[in-house]
């Protein structure tokens, strides 16, 4: 590794949500993330953040400074990679209640995966490691 050079050991984005509570249960229980870590504010979890596996996800309650009908997501894809059965967590999102933007089908460089967009607008695309 060149001197200077990041080195990161992680990477843990964190999104701000409109409904806290539904979309901990659309990652939870949808997705299967477990919380690691929740903060409050005046006695009210206002942030969580989430880990499956190596992911890491934090999911913070928008204060709505900035407008209720702030846009969210736009022009950002997150990539998540599973050595997990891709049908099976599709079956398991979809049983709770996500809708995918594409079923489960390889893709154009090799390994299969699904999309879909979370309560906010953020996207995501889960597939097999290449």
């Amino acid at each position: 590794m060149a001197e200077g050079t990041l080195d990161a050991r992680g990477l843990a984005p964190a999104l701000t949500v409109n409904d806290l509570q539904a979309s901990l249960r659309f990652y939870t229980e949808g997705l299967g993330f477990e919380v690691t870590q929740e903060n409050e504010a005046e006695g009210v979890v206002r942030f969580y953040m989430l880990k499956s596996g190596n992911a890491l996800l934090g999911i913070g309650q928008d204060d709505f400074a900035k407008g209720r009908d702030r846009l969210k997501g736009a022009g950002t894809r997150f990539w998540l990679t599973t050595a997990a059965d891709i049908h099976a967590l599709a079956a398991r999102a979809k049983a709770a209640g996500i809708t995918l933007d594409s079923e489960p089908e390889p893709l154009p460089w090799g390994p299969m995966g699904f999309s879909f967009t979370d309560p906010d607008g953020f996207k995501f695309t889960i597939s097999n490691e290449a």
